[in-house]
């Protein structure tokens, strides 16, 4: 019972991983370094780019509850 829904957990944040838009400059930019390595970048999320970064969040949480739970028992 748990193995499935660890894989339903996990197939989802691929899913939702693979859904967030892209937030670098790409492949050439981690090569020439342009644009920097901007971490404390004040960029919002808003409406649907929102709710997946959200679902992500929440997603991450519970797969790592899980693998803990189906550890223990």
């Amino acid at each position: 019972m748990l193995n499935a829904l660890l894989m339903i957990v996990s197939a989802a944040l691929i899913v939702l991983s693979l859904l967030q838009s892209g937030k670098s400059d790409g492949i050439s930019g981690a090569f020439t370094g342009s644009g920097g390595l901007n971490l404390f970048a004040n960029t919002k999320e808003r409406g649907s780019e929102k709710v997946i970064s959200n679902l992500t969040l929440i997603l991450g949480i519970v797969f790592f509850a899980l693998v803990i739970l189906i550890r223990i028992v």
